[in-house]
């Protein structure tokens, strides 16, 4: 399921995913939570005053993946990573950085927390977003607590199960 923050010009999206790897050389499937820092993109007011207006959360410029191997098992935080400046919603290479494995939702706080470096490294003016970013730290909270309920709901079973499975 795809859970949208939107926050002014910028959204967050928190989903629980099942990735099966065609190479089992590299480690096999894996299952957790996906978080990512996407650009809004503003649309022309549309009918009344009081009509209904479309959201688009487009383009993702940082990505976080809270993802452990199912081989591992629940708890093991063993591919927790993150893509720091993807260009046209390509990640780029995985970064695993111990303190993301040793902590993920504190790492994930601190990140929300100000992500004005996260548009910079996507080579996004930061600029025209301040306001949104000033929001999106006052929902952080929120957000990390979402994120924690959508793991721990991984971990039980209840989401990202196999597509392959029953």
């Amino acid at each position: 399921m795809l859970r949208v923050f939107c926050l002014g010009s910028l959204g967050i999206t928190v989903e629980d995913l099942y990735l099966i790897d065609p190479d089992p050389d590299r480690g096999g499937h894996e299952r957790g939570v996906r978080v990512e820092l996407r650009l809004l993109d503003p649309r022309p007011w549309r009918g009344s005053p009081n009509a209904s207006q479309p959201v688009i959360a487009d383009r993702a410029v940082w990505r976080a993946d809270f993802l452990e191997s199912v081989a591992g098992g629940p708890g093991t935080k063993d591919r927790m990573h993150h893509h720091p400046g993807m260009a046209d919603n390509e990640p780029g290479r995985r970064v695993f950085l111990p303190a993301l494995t040793a902590d993920p939702m504190g790492w994930l706080e601190q990140h929300l927390l100000d992500v004005l470096p996260l548009l910079e490294a996507a080579e996004v003016d930061p600029a025209p977003h301040r306001p949104s970013a000033e929001a999106l730290r006052e929902a952080t909270p929120e957000i990390v607590g979402t994120v924690t309920t959508v793991l721990t709901r991984v971990r039980e079973g209840a989401l990202a199960t196999s597509p392959t499975s029953g």
